[in-house]
C-alpha cells in the first residue's frame, strides 16, 4: 500500500462545537441573560413574591412553596452549567474537566408543570418558571451538543485507489 491508497478522516479538521461556542458572543448573552433570570427570580422570591404568596389561598400557597422550589432547582442547574462552561472558555478548565463536573451538578429534565396549578400562581412567579423552563431546555440541548462524543476517524479506501487496484489487477505490470 502507498500513501495515496487510504484516506483518513483528520480530526484536525473538525470544529469543536463547545469550544467554539463557549468563546463566541451568543454564549456571552446567554451567560449574561441566564445570570440575570437567577438574580431576577431570587430578588422576587425574597421581596414581591413573598408579599403575593400572602395573599393568595391556601392551595396556591402550597403549589406557590412547590413551584418556587422547582424554580430554584432549574436555576441553580442552570448557573452551574453556564458557571462551569464559561470556566472552559475563560481557559480556568479543560473541557475534560468541564465534564468531570457535569457528573456533579446533573442537568435533569424537570417534570411538566400543570397548567392547573400554574394557573393559580401569581403572574410574575409564572412569568418566571416559564422563562426559566425555556432557558433550561436550551441549556440542556446546547449540553447535548457540547457533550456529544464526536465520531472516531474512519479508515477507508479511497475510491481512486480502488480504481487504481481494479486497473492493476486488470493490466498487471511487467516490472
Amino acid at each position: 500500500m502507498n500513501g495515496f491508497d487510504v484516506t483518513f478522516r483528520d480530526e484536525r479538521d473538525w470544529v469543536n462545537f463547545g469550544e467554539t461556542y463557549v468563546a463566541s458572543e451568543a454564549f456571552r448573552a446567554l451567560f449574561r441573560d441566564g445570570m440575570a433570570l437567577v438574580e431576577e427570580t431570587a430578588a422576587y422570591l425574597d421581596g414581591e413574591g413573598r408579599e403575593e404568596s400572602r395573599l393568595i389561598s391556601r392551595d396556591a400557597t402550597l403549589a406557590y412553596a412547590a413551584e418556587s422550589m422547582r424554580l430554584t432547582t432549574l436555576l441553580m442547574q442552570v448557573a452551574s452549567w453556564l458557571l462551569v462552561q464559561r470556566a472552559v472558555a475563560e481557559g480556568e478548565i479543560t473541557p475534560g474537566q468541564a465534564l468531570q463536573e457535569k457528573t456533579r451538578v446533573k442537568l435533569a429534565t424537570p417534570d411538566p408543570v400543570r397548567s392547573d396549578v400554574l394557573s393559580i400562581l401569581p403572574l410574575r412567579l409564572q412569568d418566571l418558571v416559564s422563562r426559566a423552563r425555556r432557558l433550561h431546555a436550551r441549556i440542556l440541548h446546547l449540553d447535548t451538543l457540547i457533550s456529544d462524543d464526536r465520531p472516531t476517524p474512519t479508515l477507508r479506501e479511497s475510491p481512486v485507489a480502488a480504481q487504481h487496484g481494479l486497473l492493476r489487477s486488470a493490466f498487471p505490470s511487467t516490472h
